[in-house]
């Protein structure tokens, strides 16, 4: 490929004629261009609108020499913490410090900070004044209000206040990130661009129909006002009839615009068609690259946001419920390069996205229900599942020459698989796109938990079970299915893991892990989690909250392992199933 990585170092400035560069991206990650990066693509972006974009990958925290290696911008600092959340990078759910980190060189760990985009902003102030600041990402994204903070188990500020930045573009940024450019390179001052819908500022310009959120002195102090912030904050994230959104902080004001309209499949053909390099820059090869990288290297992203609307999930506060798609040409022509490059193997690891099988809204409807979810607990009577535009484009992807087989390893809703009248998506997944194993999350067993959760009813996916296996056995497969389960989420008590530990056993399954529900910040499964209210209802929640119980839950799950049998028999005749002791081994 001709394309080449943006400037990293002075020597290419130097060597592209660059004296000064318009943007300088700051990121928490390696340096990965590829599409499946938020650094790639924004930086790719700004630089098909004319701009120079330089680099700066995981700089030294500690030394302000790293954020000045590429001098002062002309217009202004871009930040954000990486792919994902930086504490979440660092910390498991039980606080423990990670090991690896995927999105650093040879997966070495330590090489950002915790809370990584409030220490970049602070050191960039620190070395360059008041030069304009716009933070992005996941990180920054999921905490535009005040918020739960796990790891200090308390109340934080909006991340506006403690990062010193001027601007917080939320969501998928393409839209806002490019008119925040514009206007900045055009020279207005960046402290009067407090109007740019996906945007965050802290301002006293109030629009007129603006919603009043719980402020943070309020929802530091009392939790039912969190919930209602919650709740007030989830209704208005509608990119077609969501209103601007306020919450003070002391003297100040958080305003947080009406979200970005969803890209245009011909604007998000655009953005993938962009010139990225598809791999780690070489200043990593001595460490042996980035593994983040291998998991997508050879995968496709054919869509955007989830109408699932799990509540444990951040798509609702960052893509959206409303769902964008590639053309069937976009995709194929990706493809088609995919099959060029040297590492190729043959195989398609993936034509997905954040949910797998979404090419379209459940319904016609552009603005979405704020009262109800179209697939839970049961689907919507107007919920149309359609799989026709998906399987059209596997079936030409594999027809390809050079392709061997097309993988599908993003999520799957089994629910809306299962409402499509048409058994041709179901049948071709099985026979051409499983390697070996189909991941789908079904996440528990109690209606009444997976109703917390946001999730379908528990028949629905044993249905999808009964008829995954019948489709195995009529096309001669042996292929295994392996369900997402999650312990101690908001609802769920001793005796709903108890049901689920029988559950897995009767179908003989053993899990090789399993996910506690882990509280990070902007997730309405989080909101419950420090409040024990559920925002929907403002009735209490049961919230397992110790170490002990999260241990029960979890070696319940994984009753066979020898290491649990303790916590298993302890838990059974905390929740007086005695009786179970020996059936649970």
């Amino acid at each position: 490929m001709n394309s080449v990585f943006m400037p990293v170092s002075r020597a290419d400035m130097d060597e592209r004629g660059i004296d000064r560069l318009d943007f300088i991206l700051v990121t928490g990650d390696a340096y990965v261009d590829h599409p499946s990066f938020g650094t790639a693509i924004i930086s790719r972006v700004l630089e098909s609108q004319g701009h120079t974009v330089g680099i700066i990958s995981q700089p030294d925290w500690k030394n302000l020499d790293s954020f000045r290696a590429l001098g002062e911008p002309k217009y202004g600092f871009l930040v954000n913490s990486g792919n994902i959340d930086s504490m979440v990078a660092h910390y498991s759910v039980a606080k423990n410090r990670r090991e690896q980190d995927a999105y650093s060189p040879g997966g070495k760990a330590g090489l950002r900070p915790d809370r990584a985009v409030i220490v970049y902003c602070n050191k960039i102030r620190e070395a360059f004044g008041s030069v304009p600041i716009v933070i992005g990402g996941l990180e920054a994204s999921l905490r535009r209000f005040a918020h739960y903070d796990y790891w200090q188990n308390e109340v934080r500020r909006s991340i506006l206040v403690d990062s010193s930045a001027d601007i917080l573009s939320f969501g998928m940024g393409e839209r806002s990130m490019k008119e925040i450019c514009r206007r900045l390179a055009d020279g207005e001052d960046v402290k009067t661009i407090t109007d740019i819908a996906g945007t965050c500022v802290i301002t006293d310009n109030i629009p007129e129909n603006a919603v009043f959120c719980p402020s943070f002195e309020e929802v530091k102090k009392d939790k039912k006002k969190f919930a209602e912030a919650t709740l007030i904050q989830y209704n208005e994230q509608d990119a077609f009839v969501g209103r601007p959104l306020v919450q003070k902080h002391s003297l100040r004001y958080v305003l947080q615009n009406v979200p970005s309209k969803p890209l245009t499949q011909a604007e998000m053909d655009e953005v993938y068609a962009l010139p990225y390099t598809r791999t780690y820059h070489p200043m990593y090869e001595k460490d042996g690259g980035v593994p983040g990288l291998k998991e997508v290297e050879f995968s496709i992203t054919h869509n955007r946001g989830c109408f699932g609307g799990c509540n444990f999930c951040s798509i609702v506060f960052h893509q959206g419920r409303n769902i964008t798609a590639r053309s069937k040409e976009s995709v194929v022509k990706e493809a088609k390069l995919l099959t060029t490059l040297k590492n190729y193997k043959g195989y398609i690891h993936d034509i997905g996205g954040p949910t797998a099988n979404f090419r379209k809204n459940a319904c016609a409807k552009k603005s979405l229900c704020k009262d109800k979810k179209c697939l839970a607990p049961e689907p919507c009577a107007a919920a149309k599942a359609d799989h026709s535009e998906y399987l059209d484009i596997l079936r030409e992807v594999r027809s390809l020459p050079n392709v061997k087989k097309v993988f599908i390893r993003s999520g799957i809703r089994f629910d809306y698989l299962m409402l499509d009248k048409k058994d041709d998506f179901f049948n071709e997944l099985v026979k051409y796109h499983i390697s070996g194993q189909l991941k789908v999350a079904p996440e528990h067993s109690s209606d009444r938990v997976l109703e917390k959760m946001g999730k379908p009813h528990f028949a629905h996916y044993r249905s999808f079970y009964k008829k995954y296996f019948a489709l195995n056995k009529k096309f001669g497969c042996n292929q295994f299915l392996v369900p997402y389960l999650m312990s101690s989420h908001p609802g769920c008590t001793l005796n709903d893991a108890v049901n689920l530990a029988l559950y897995i056993k009767s179908i003989g399954y053993q899990p090789e892990q399993v996910q506690d529900f882990y509280p990070t910040p902007g997730t309405v499964s989080t909101a419950m989690f420090y409040t024990g209210l559920d925002p929907f209802t403002m009735e209490p929640v049961y919230v397992p909250r110790t170490a002990k119980e999260k241990a029960y839950q979890r070696a319940l799950l994984q009753y066979k392992n020898p290491k649990n049998r303790a916590l298993v028999k302890e838990a059974l005749l905390k929740c007086g199933r005695g009786d179970l002791i020996g059936v649970l081994r």
